[in-house]
This record gives C-alpha cells, sequence and structure tokens, in this order.
C-alpha cells in the first residue's frame, strides 16, 4: 500500500486546481454515479447539495493526508465502517471510483492528463482497498 511521490502529488497538485470548482465537480460525481447505478440513489437520503459538500471535505481530507497514510488509514476505515450503516457494499466501490474519476476529468479538462488518471487511480485503488478490507473485518 503505497503511492510515489510523484503519485501524492500530482494528486494534490490536481485536487487544488479542483477547489474552486469543487461545488460543479462534485454534482458531476453523483450525476455520473447515479447514471452509472440508479440503485445508489436511495442510499443517499441527506439532502444531496449536503453530500457533495461532505464528499468534497472528505475527499480533501484524504488528498491532504496522502504524505501520513498511518493517519488516513484510521479514518478511512472509521469511513468504511459508517457507510456499512448506510447500505454502502463493497461491490460500489468500482461504480464510485469510476464517477470519481470521470467528474475530475470533467472538472480538470485538459489538466487531466494520463499521468493524472494514473496518480487519481492509484490513490482511489488504495482508498476503496482501504475501506473494503475494514468492512471485511468488521463483518
Amino acid at each position: 500500500m503505497s503511492l510515489s511521490s510523484e503519485q501524492k502529488q500530482l494528486v494534490q497538485q490536481s485536487f487544488a486546481q479542483i477547489l474552486p470548482i469543487a461545488e460543479q465537480v462534485s454534482a458531476l460525481f453523483y450525476d455520473r454515479l447515479f447514471q452509472l447505478d440508479p440503485d445508489l440513489r436511495p442510499l443517499f437520503q441527506s439532502d444531496i447539495e449536503e453530500q457533495q459538500k461532505k464528499f468534497i471535505e472528505t475527499l480533501e481530507i484524504a488528498v491532504q493526508a496522502l504524505n501520513n497514510l498511518q493517519v488516513l488509514v484510521p479514518v478511512l476505515q472509521r469511513l468504511a465502517i459508517r457507510h456499512v450503516d448506510y447500505g454502502a457494499r463493497n461491490e460500489h466501490y468500482d461504480t464510485v471510483g469510476n464517477a470519481l474519476i470521470w467528474a475530475l476529468e470533467q472538472g480538470l479538462g485538459d489538466h487531466f492528463t494520463e499521468e493524472v488518471r494514473d496518480s487519481w487511480s492509484a490513490v482511489y485503488d488504495l482508498i476503496s482497498s482501504v475501506m473494503t478490507k475494514a468492512v471485511t473485518l468488521h463483518t
């Protein structure tokens, strides 16, 4: 479970570019998520705009903590356990990852290079691996 310095840097730099348009990117993410799997919509009982804010805040925490994975991992584990209570299942993580990468690509446009895509994919793979493993150990 490791990321290269370059991957971390690319993700952090590209996320900084997303922050000014975070609201739009988050809306794109949820629109895409529900297009990919309409059955996920009922899992989001709260106000979707509030959920969009929480999504960006959580993503920001994860991006900032990439240089300190020993702090990030327990945060992700707790988040995964909470998501089980909302009805999330391990098979949802692939759909979430696809929606995230797509939304980032829309937001970053030409700045979403192959290297940036690969870096975000590596980060998401790490996040989803930690979270799915936590759920498996918890159940």
